[in-house]
């Protein structure tokens, strides 16, 4: 169950239907501290590459735990995906009102592998520049290591570019470093 508070500044409604291009019918609905395991359930299940190089192990219940305090904070806004009761995938907003950054926001997603190849990915950008707007933001980002070559095909496919690219800034389990990509969106130009 979502709070008031935190949907009070969206145009949009949360639960709601959505039907993919391919037919495939899921449920939106924001997520919230009931909505907890089903994250770690979908995280647990990925393949290993997908979480090495999120900003926090979201295999963690820690980590989940932190997650939630900052939805409940008003820092973090996530959109998750549903087919029946299964968790398909998410969307996350992460902005900070008092920083000096406060118009931007960053994205993190993730599709689970039996949702991959039907534009849930893209659908769930979508939903997140929706609320981006609604909140007042004006650019998005989004972090992946340059070698993410199908993350990086789908925030193209949206209309993010690529803004900055940082030489070995990111060093995986092994101890080698990947380059890391940061794309950008500039909301006021998305349309409805």
């Amino acid at each position: 169950m979502t709070t008031d508070v935190q949907t009070a500044s969206f145009r949009r409604t949360f639960p709601r239907q959505v039907r993919l291009e391919n037919g495939t019918t899921l449920e939106l609905r924001l997520m919230d501290a009931a909505s907890r395991d089903d994250v770690l359930e979908l995280a647990r299940q990925l393949p290993r590459r997908d979480v090495l190089f999120l900003r926090m192990d979201i295999t963690d219940e820690r980590n989940l735990d932190e997650w939630v305090k900052n939805i409940d904070a008003g820092r973090t806004v996530t959109v998750l995906a549903y087919d029946g009761e299964k968790l398909a995938g998410w969307a996350s907003l992460h902005h900070n009102e008092v920083l000096w950054t406060r118009h931007v926001g960053e994205i993190r997603t993730i599709v689970g592998t039996d949702y991959r190849g039907i534009r849930l990915g893209a659908r769930l950008v979508e939903e997140i520049f929706e609320i981006a707007k609604d909140l007042g933001l004006k650019k998005i980002t989004a972090q992946m290591t340059a070698d993410q070559k199908g993350a990086r095909a789908t925030f193209e496919r949206v209309g993010f570019r690529p803004e900055a690219l940082l030489a070995d800034h990111v060093v995986d389990q092994d101890g080698r470093t990947h380059d890391m990509l940061i794309m950008s969106y500039d909301i006021d130009g998305f349309n409805d």
